[in-house]
């Protein structure tokens, strides 16, 4: 098996023991060297051709967001930033991935227990090594909006669910731009630990025209507004009477991850059955395919990013083997395949 070859690079030395010392374990992962500060990543980077590197956000001399912007120019390669849980670090993640990096990781301990942390991080790292960098900078063009039918505004009773991870911050945002305010409500989960999903959801409230933010337990789902689920927490649906909520909980880790595209899904199958669409985006793993394929059998719609536009091919397509996706369409028709099927 060839190993996945793995630079960390983190000006504390604590992170780059407990990496070096938990990725060791993974037979598929190796820890080819460390680095302090930008500077020494960059001699190493060149000497020992990493296939990813993690990225700590904030270190002296050269910070991670001005070293990834260099980076991204000179020498594309995988990165996974690697934050502190403080707001500032939240925002700073996020501008990291609209520049280039393909996903991001608390330090441990933070909200994370080591052990939590080891799994995701090497999850991550698989996933990272898989990225297809020519999907990861799209092109530039005008977002196109979606046309919205008529007999939209009478669809209060439907429910959107999409499950999305590595590339997946990028992949949302076509998405929910591209929606009209009278779509019905949605729910949705995508693999970021804790804190950073009110970052997320705080920007995208400000760029979609629907309303967007980060889910609490009761929020009602309501059309024109979309829930993300909060890192390190699961999200379910819950119905009572006409109308439907969510509750947030935590749990063991599903697929390694929490929160989990399977349990959000299993429980829109549950209480949305034939009211609900399933849209399984870019990501690595199997998260979501069993969730979508109960979804279908529930009498959902179901759609799945195509290869060729994800970052990483990996939950769509464990899900289309499943045989229960109905559409496999490219990222920017994604919005528009779904106004089509409510």
């Amino acid at each position: 098996m060839k190993k996945i070859r793995v630079l960390v690079v983190d000006d504390s030395a604590v992170v780059r023991k407990v990496f070096t010392e938990e990725l060791s374990r993974e037979k598929d992962i190796e820890i080819i060297g460390t680095a302090p500060d930008p500077y020494v990543a960059r001699e190493k980077i060149v000497a020992l051709k990493p296939d990813v590197i993690t990225l700590d956000i904030e270190m002296p001399r050269m910070d991670g967001l001005t070293f990834l912007g260099k980076l991204m120019k000179h020498y594309p390669l995988p990165v996974i930033i690697v934050s502190s849980l403080t707001k500032e670090g939240g925002s700073l993640a996020l501008e990291a991935l609209e520049s280039g990096a393909v996903d991001v990781i608390s330090k441990p301990g933070e909200a994370y227990s080591v052990g939590d942390m080891s799994v995701q991080l090497a999850e991550k790292i698989r996933g990272a090594s898989r990225v297809n960098m020519a999907a990861r900078k799209p092109p530039k063009r005008a977002i196109k909006n979606v046309a919205a039918k008529r007999s939209l505004s009478k669809s209060t009773n439907k429910i959107i669910a999409i499950g999305a991870s590595t590339g997946g911050t990028e992949a949302l945002k076509e998405v929910l731009i591209s929606l009209p305010v009278n779509v019905p409500g949605i729910v949705i989960v995508q693999h970021m630990p804790a804190k950073f999903t009110t970052s997320f959801s705080r920007r995208l409230d400000k760029l979609c025209k629907i309303g967007v933010k980060e889910a609490e337990d009761g929020d009602s789902i309501v059309p024109g507004h979309a829930l993300i689920a909060p890192g390190n927490f699961h999200m379910v649906m819950r119905r009572s009477g006409a109308r439907y909520y969510v509750n947030i909980k935590g749990g063991p880790l599903v697929c390694h991850q929490r929160p989990a595209v399977d349990v959000l899904f299993n429980s829109v199958a549950a209480y949305g059955g034939a009211n609900a669409i399933g849209v399984i985006l870019t990501g690595m793993g199997r998260d979501g395919a069993r969730g979508l394929e109960k979804m279908k059998q529930a009498g959902a719609k179901t759609i799945a990013q195509d290869e060729k536009s994800c970052v990483v091919f990996g939950m769509p397509k464990e899900a289309i083997a499943t045989g229960c996706v109905d559409k496999v369409v490219p990222l920017d028709q994604v919005a528009q395949t779904i106004i089509d099927m409510v």
